[in-house]
């Protein structure tokens, strides 16, 4: 299983959102770069980057996606607002390993068909629920589909994968919930991201032992409830380089670095 730092993006700031709220943003660091270039610093070999005013309709974030795409070494999986191929193309020829797409996947399954036939084992889908509802348009409206139907939905599709995030959860640092978790790990063909209140390595340990693909991992990392360097030893899935050691680390992003993260610098080659 691998551990993914999440780096939301919303007006060119790095932030973590309680409950996908805009107006309850918990973490705000003005310099994504040095927060993606400090998780990888740390040992973690995948980053999630997320457009949240794109998922909005709110704004665009895109020159900046595309900016730490070309000088990340790490794998990337990039979602938000992802609804028309123009968008998903964009991303792709752009560096992104993996884009996950939400709204237009749930709305046109032809489109989702067509995009993933493109793009065999690049696309993820989103399966955003709040109190066991799938939710689409970056969480503000209800779907009017189980999650279980969605994966039926979804069997027969060269996907990546899918990502399930438990929005009521999610920035809440609470936990997870285990039986619910396990249960749509089972209820997938495709392998199964879990996001949402992973706040600890009991968690994570859950979620391998469930046979998760992946987590992705935000406020309890940005806050320090989780140590970092041991999530990055275990489920990093990345190979530490001793030349960025420590470089950049201050910028991984809890609430007491702010201003050092403004302060980041980057020398890492490009992709």
């Amino acid at each position: 299983m691998i551990a993914a730092p999440a780096v939301d993006l919303r007006r060119g700031r790095c932030v973590q959102l309680v409950g996908g709220r805009p107006e309850d943003e918990r973490v705000s660091l003005p310099d994504p770069d040095a927060v993606a270039d400090g998780w990888w610093s740390r040992g973690f070999g995948t980053l999630h980057l997320v457009d949240l005013d794109a998922a909005l309709g709110a704004g665009d974030n895109f020159p900046l996606i595309r900016r730490l795409l070309a000088a990340t070494p790490a794998e990337t999986q990039v979602g938000g607002g992802i609804r028309d191929d123009l968008r998903a193309e964009a991303l792709l020829e752009a560096g992104a390993d993996r884009i996950v797409v939400g709204t237009r996947a749930l709305d046109d399954p032809d489109w989702l068909a067509r995009l993933a036939g493109r793009h065999p084992g690049r696309v993820m889908v989103a399966a955003d629920v709040r109190g066991g509802r799938l939710l689409r348009k970056g969480w503000t409206e209800d779907a009017g589909i189980a999650v279980e139907e969605l994966f039926r939905r979804l069997a027969e599709l060269p996907l990546a994968g899918v990502l399930s995030t438990d929005v009521g959860r999610e920035g809440q640092v609470a936990g997870i919930d285990a039986e619910e978790t396990a249960r749509t790990v089972r209820a997938s063909t495709h392998p199964v991201w879990i996001s949402g209140g992973v706040s600890s390595q009991d968690d994570l340990k859950h979620l391998e032992r469930s046979g998760a693909a992946g987590a992705v991992l935000g406020m309890a990392l940005y806050t320090e409830m989780l140590d970092a360097d041991e999530v990055a030893r275990r489920w990093g899935g990345g190979s530490r380089d001793p030349a960025h050691d420590g470089e950049g680390a201050a910028a991984s992003g809890s609430l007491t670095d702010t201003e050092d993260a403004a302060n980041g610098t980057r020398t890492r080659g490009e992709r």
